[in-house]
């Protein structure tokens, strides 16, 4: 398993029926989470003092319950190359805070990556492409690295969102392209310019919208999309990372996925469960998966 386990600014300290209990920074929040199916004692005095707590709607969706949280605030968290990120953090609606803080295992794994190529040849240009970017944590994480990246996402208030957290962890001058757009659309635009990048990084919902209402199904849009990736990438890709929350795609599906795209370049593919360490258990909660291929 994949165990985001360098934490300081976050932690799950429980998780039971349905809800897990976390810290973000000084902030405790309880949130749902339908993987926890599980009723074990909640012994952690941390359960009766929360700063707000999701309340999900039998009908669907939820709501938000405040005690004592402010409207945003920040956490950092410090990658194995020795660069600290910082996150500004608001809750909103689905439950969401504008962090998905399992994926900061990939962030480790990538950016020294990106470090060891520049270490041995620091004039080379690494061109990082990061669609479905969300609020830029993987996008920081390659820039921090090194390498010039390009960011898209289909909704404009994620992407200036992204550009707040590059600001705060001293990222405003590097080479980040910020690209309001369709990702699908952009990938075959780029096809047809003849662009090309080192690496790609894809984090796709499992139903979405692009900007002009394009529908996004993942079981019906992945592959195609991570074929259309392959042809992106330079002769010797450093990397490809395709991360996902959907419940039919596993991590062998992922793997599947990536060894057929990718056969014609030389390197190695693997995937599995991404999770995070539950303090009161010293077990791991599962968080989505994800699959990598590792150019040679």
């Amino acid at each position: 398993m994949y165990l985001a386990s360098a934490w300081k600014d976050f932690e799950v300290i429980d998780c039971s029926d349905g809800e897990k209990l976390e810290r973000w920074g000084k902030y405790i929040l309880l949130r749902p989470d339908p993987q926890v199916i599980w009723n074990t004692k909640k012994q952690d005095r941390a359960w009766r003092n929360l700063n707000a707590h999701y309340h999900r709607s039998t009908k669907g969706g939820g709501e938000w319950e405040f005690f004592s949280l402010p409207e945003e605030w920040t956490i950092g968290y410090d990658l194995a190359i020795g660069k600290r990120l910082i996150f500004h953090l608001k809750p909103f609606k689905f439950k969401h805070t504008g962090l998905f803080p399992e994926q900061a295992v990939n962030w480790d794994w990538f950016s020294q990556l990106i470090r060891n190529k520049k270490d041995k040849n620091p004039e080379r240009k690494i061109k990082v492409l990061n669609l479905f970017a969300y609020t830029g944590g993987a996008t920081l994480a390659a820039a921090a690295a090194g390498a010039e990246v390009t960011h898209v996402d289909a909704s404009k208030g994620m992407v200036a969102w992204a550009r707040e957290n590059a600001i705060s962890s001293g990222l405003s001058d590097a080479k980040i392209r910020w690209l309001v757009d369709d990702c699908v659309k952009f990938v075959a635009r780029e096809k047809r310019r003849g662009n090309h990048y080192d690496a790609v990084i894809m984090d796709p919902p499992s139903y979405g919208r692009g900007p002009k209402g394009e529908i996004w199904k993942i079981e019906d849009c992945v592959y195609s999309l991570i074929c259309d990736c392959a042809d992106l990438l330079t002769d010797n890709p450093l990397f490809f990372l395709v991360n996902s929350y959907t419940t039919g795609l596993q991590p062998a599906v992922l793997s599947y996925m990536l060894n057929t795209s990718l056969r014609r370049f030389n390197g190695k593919v693997e995937a599995d469960e991404a999770g995070l360490p539950v303090k009161a258990t010293g077990l791991v909660l599962p968080c989505g998966a994800s699959g990598r291929f590792v150019g040679e």
